[in-house]
């Protein structure tokens, strides 16, 4: 029930897992190489430890399979990051954590998993019948690359049926869907239908299990949720840098009807332009992304969440996160504009001044006091710092290596590769039209105006959004 503190530890080495992927993308071969040889050594989730499915999956499981694919990757586009004598270890590692993790998704009748399980025991006897939609709908990038590495369809199918179970409970009126459900009855217990905390990573997923899969059904939900979104969730003027009226916000309102039910964001949802980003609906994540922005010049940080009305945070601690940081690098390698370079600028000068004690970087407490708590969640490194790092390396192998590289939802750099694009079973997808590959040209932003909407080469060095629009944002969240 508190916020603030979530049960993600899970005695389990988490920071040095969660990070494995940074220091290769760093291109720090030495302590790649001896952290991973210290997870293998060190490393058991034979424990008595209950953990959150969805956390244990992002931070753990897709670390373990990212720094698994950089071993065995025969380009080698870091540098050397092979391990003397490695056999398959981390992949090993992974599938025990995965199969401590599957009787989350039995004994439910809708094939929504249970949120929490222990490792050792199995789902708790006292458990919640209740989740959140990105904790159960967010498992199918990690589940299925283990699936598709190991060949055995157990892990993706089980992932893939609870999306497909959540997407089937989205009202029928506003295709929306709420961000608690009851994991047994099907019933909506929050019926809030926002972009942030609950719901976030769920849209992320269709579309980044399209782009590493291929597979068509997850991009036609993505195509449907995103045209649903702008529908009900979207606010302002309906250009970003050009018209009248209020600068666009994304709100969080009642799945069923639509209407507004509180006058907050919170930090999470400022991933939302990146994500725009990766479907080219750059100009509406400008917009979006600079809303953000003012919001941290104001305060040094991010609150959790943020009174837009108030003008002033409603929850007011800043625990490290990346999701600004990586709309910044997304939308950085989209238009090219320095502005974006200025933005990481003052986002690590931030860090620098506030968050950086003297064994690493502290959670925020208060973001107008900067106070501090005692924490730095394992994010910090595997998202934070990376997408950081990545802003100002231009040079990177992640941008000049040849390979396609997407980023999971924990930051984890995973290669888009052919292998991940067929399945050995047929039991996921039945073969026929649906089982179809969609082709690239399918995905398209649902408010598009052209079907490659990118910045025009002659504002690149223009600020991004209009002055008088910068300043209207600017006064939106009291800055002038």
């Amino acid at each position: 029930s508190n916020l603030n503190i979530n049960d993600v530890l899970g005695n389990y080495s988490l920071t040095l897992i969660d990070a494995l992927d940074t220091l290769a993308v760093m291109g720090n071969s030495s302590e790649f190489q001896k952290a991973v040889k210290l997870v293998i050594d060190t490393v058991s989730f034979d424990k008595d430890s209950t953990v959150q499915v969805f956390e244990a999956t992002i931070r753990v499981l897709g670390s373990l399979l990212s720094a698994h694919i950089i071993i065995t990757d025969t380009k080698q586009p870091f540098g050397d990051m092979t391990i003397k004598d490695y056999d398959n270890e981390l992949l090993h590692l992974a599938h025990d954590l995965a199969v401590r993790l599957l009787p989350a998704f039995e004994n439910t009748k809708t094939g929504i998993p249970y949120p929490r399980v222990n490792l050792k025991k199995g789902v708790p006897p006292d458990s919640h019948n209740e989740t959140c939609t990105a904790g159960a709908g967010s498992l199918l990038v990690e589940f299925g690359i283990l699936s598709r590495l190991l060949g055995d369809s157990t892990f993706e199918w089980v992932a893939r049926r609870a999306v497909k179970a959540l997407w089937s409970l989205r009202s029928n009126h506003t295709g929306l869907l709420g961000n608690v459900v009851n994991i047994q009855t099907g019933h909506w217990v929050g019926k809030q239908s926002g972009l942030g905390a609950g719901s976030d990573s769920f849209y992320e997923y269709l579309l980044k299990s399209y782009i590493l899969f291929g597979e068509k059904e997850d991009l036609d939900m993505f195509n449907s949720a995103y045209q649903n979104i702008q529908n009900h969730l979207r606010r302002g003027r309906e250009a970003c840098n050009e018209g009248e009226g209020d600068p666009p916000l994304y709100v969080n309102v009642n799945m069923y009807t639509g209407q507004l039910m509180n006058t907050w964001i919170d930090s999470l949802q400022a991933f939302f332009p990146g994500l725009q980003v990766l479907i080219g609906d750059v100009e509406d994540a400008i917009c979006l992304h600079a809303f953000y922005y003012a919001i941290w010049k104001r305060y040094g940080a991010l609150p959790e969440r943020y009174n837009w009305q108030l003008q002033a945070p409603d929850v007011p601690f800043y625990p490290l996160r990346p999701e600004l940081v990586e709309s910044t690098y997304l939308l950085y390698q989209a238009t090219k504009n320095p502005f974006y370079l200025h933005v990481g600028m003052d986002i690590l000068q931030s860090l620098e001044k506030y968050t950086k004690a003297k064994c690493g970087y502290a959670t925020l407490h208060h973001v107008v006091e900067k106070t501090k708590e005692d924490r730095m969640e394992s994010f910090f490194l595997s998202e934070t710092c990376k997408y950081l790092y990545l802003l100002f390396d231009e040079e990177n192998p992640v941008h000049r290596s040849g390979n396609k590289f997407m980023f999971t939802t924990e930051g984890h750099v995973v290669s888009v590769d052919e292998r991940f694009r067929s399945s050995l079973w047929e039991d996921i997808l039945p073969a026929g039209e649906d089982s179809l590959k969609a082709k690239a040209s399918e995905l398209k932003a649902a408010n598009f105006s052209s079907n490659c909407n990118r910045v025009p080469d002659e504002r690149r060095y223009l600020l991004p959004l209009k002055s008088n629009y910068m300043r209207q944002i600017d006064r939106m969240v009291g800055l002038i």
